[in-house]
Parts: C-alpha cells; structure tokens; sequence
C-alpha cells in the first residue's frame, strides 16, 4: 500500500508538471462554465428547458467534459507513451509491477477528475446560483458510472495504438463527437428527437443524462445506468485482453 500511495504521488506530480494536461482538466471546465454563464440570456428560465436556464444544464455538462479529457484524451496518450518508451516492460522486472503503476495512473485520474468536478460545482454554486445535486447518492452513481465507462473506452484505446502520439489522436478523434452528443455545443434537451436517442445510447450522452437525473433530484435513470454498465463490461473486457505491457 505504502507503495501504490508513493506510485499516485508520484503520477500526481508528473500530471501537474504537464501545464496543458492540468491546465485543460483542472480548470478550463470551470472556465467553461464561468464563460458560459456570464451570458445573460443564460441565466434565465427557459420555456423549451423545463423552465430551467442553460447554465443550469452546462454544469453537468462540464463534469462530463471533465471525465472525457481525463480518460478519452490524456489517459490514452500518457499510458500507450509509457508502454512505448519501455516504462512498463522495465518495471517487470522490479518490485513495483506494472499493474501497480497502471493502479496508480488510474487513482491520479480519479483525484484529478474529482478536483476538477468539484471546481465546476462550486463556481456553479456559488457565481450562478446552480442548485447543488439534489439527489446527491445518484450523483455518485452517475460520477462513477461515467467515469468507469469513459476510462474502459480509454485503457481500450491504450490497449490497441502503438504509440502515445497515437493514442492522443485517436483520443481527440473520439472526444469531439462523443461531447457532442453529450450536448457540450447544443444540450440534448434541445437536439431533434433521433439525435437525442442516438446521444442516450452513447457512453458521455448516457453519463451527462444521468448525471442530469442527479442534479434534478433523480436517481439515474435505468436506461443510462445499463448503457453505461454495458460499455464498462464490453470495453473493459476488451482492454483487459488486449493491453501489452511491452
């Protein structure tokens, strides 16, 4: 344990030492609902929303915009990097087993992702008046749920490219249409009817609906819960088969 704790810390530091990396995943979310919500008509109830203004919906969109950097963009690139560069294949060799470094970029992912989230959730709070998560047990759920289905699809591309530029790219490649699906340029409140169910079958369209659910006193809904849960089993299955530590 004293091991793996020393392993985070030291992914930690690396993470932070990358000023694009934490720069994008630490902070621009919460730039993003900043820039967002000093629009004013932003900041007014919608009839075509429910009611709700569009600031309101941003802020779950930007905890999943959070997740998607973390495990669809940076993982990717940074784990496929040290596999290429022969990090792993030398740790095989030490006490400190390449499972355990993998075990540790996950947790550094995890604390990253949860700073990031509670960023967005306080500024929210705080700057726009963004009702904290009503139903705050499904807004775990929903965090984590996400989470594990966008890093399953994260280790899986890990898994397959052969180097970390690659990893990057395809990362990005998949990153702009799985946020537009989950409403990072048009909410899905508001997409045509065909879009919307195409968004609900989607790992970040899934997570941003249920996260959604959270913020408006809900439980995820069933749908999302089993959508997310399949992409977990599917992809993590197929990340488990195929990554290679060397």
């Amino acid at each position: 344990m004293r091991v793996f704790t020393k392993l985070t810390l030291t992914e930690l530091k690396l993470f932070l030492r990358d000023p694009i990396s934490s720069f994008f995943v630490l902070f621009f979310p919460t730039i993003l609902v900043i820039i967002l919500g000093s629009i004013p008509s932003f900041r007014e109830p919608s009839a075509d929303l429910g009611g709700r203004r569009v600031i309101d919906l941003y802020v779950s969109i930007a905890v999943v915009l959070t997740l998607a950097m973390v495990a669809i963009q940076v993982a990717p690139a940074v784990l496929a990097t040290y596999r290429e560069r022969g990090v792993l294949r030398r740790l095989a060799t030490t006490p400190v087993s390449p499972l355990k470094l993998l075990g540790a970029q996950l947790a550094m992912f995890g604390i990253a992702a949860v700073v990031s989230t509670a960023l967005v959730l306080a500024v929210g709070r705080i700057a726009f008046d963004v009702k904290l998560a009503s139903q705050f047990g499904g807004f775990v759920l929903a965090f984590l749920l996400t989470t594990a289905g966008a890093l399953a699809i994260g280790l899986f591309v890990a898994a397959v490219v052969p180097t970390g530029k690659a990893g990057n790219s395809v990362g990005t490649i998949l990153f702009f249409p799985l946020m537009f699906f989950a409403g990072l340029w048009t909410p899905r409140e508001v997409m045509p009817d065909v879009l919307q169910r195409i968004a609900d079958f989607t790992p970040l369209g899934a997570g941003q609906r249920a996260l959604g659910d959270a913020m408006t006193g809900s439980w995820p809904n069933l749908l999302s819960a089993t959508v997310l849960v399949g992409y977990v089993a599917v992809f993590g299955f197929f990340a488990v088969r195929s990554f290679r530590w060397s």
